[in-house]
């Protein structure tokens, strides 16, 4: 199945210049998102994953239905201040300053074997920070996947020496 002809450019959002891919016409097609999702699962398969994780808030419409699909847990990355118990932080620059992750200190056991994903894979900036946090806990980050990779931004030069699967290139 061709998943970008149910990915929406919009062109000029949020700024202008910038042609932005709407992942929500991927979603609200049961098809291509179950599709999507199945990709994903069996990558996550091959990788004998104990868990997901996934930075808000599109890693978790990433993550929760493969997690599901595996029968394994799901722990959400969230910026600071929006999880309720003890968290560690990583932060990454971002065009203008710097900004948070955090995740609950409990989250990861030391060794369980982890997928990240997410929808889209930028210049890196949020991945690499939620990798951070699954290493400090001690979790071993098995297979990074993403629907959507930029490319030209080169996010994945930030990822080397992690398996990564893209749905989509742009």
């Amino acid at each position: 199945m061709d998943l970008k002809q149910y990915v929406t450019i919009v062109p000029d959002w949020p700024t202008k210049g910038i042609k932005f891919k709407d992942i929500t016409t991927l979603m609200d097609n049961g098809e291509a998102f179950h599709y999507a999702t199945d990709q994903i699962v069996e990558y996550a398969r091959q990788k004998e994953i104990d868990l997901i994780v996934g930075p808000e808030a599109r890693g978790f419409i990433i993550g929760c239905p493969v997690a599901y699909a595996l029968g394994c847990g799901f722990a959400p990355v969230r910026k600071e201040g929006k999880l309720p118990r003890e968290t560690i932080k990583a932060e990454y620059g971002k065009e203008y300053g710097k900004d948070a992750l955090t995740i609950h200190k409990d989250a990861i056991k030391p060794g369980q074997r982890v997928l990240i994903t997410d929808d889209l894979l930028a210049t890196g900036g949020t991945i690499e920070a939620t990798i951070e946090l699954v290493e400090k806990l001690g979790g071993v980050v098995v297979g990074i996947a993403f629907l959507i990779e930029l490319t030209y931004l080169e996010g994945r030069s930030k990822l080397q020496g992690y398996d990564v699967l893209s749905l989509m290139k742009y």
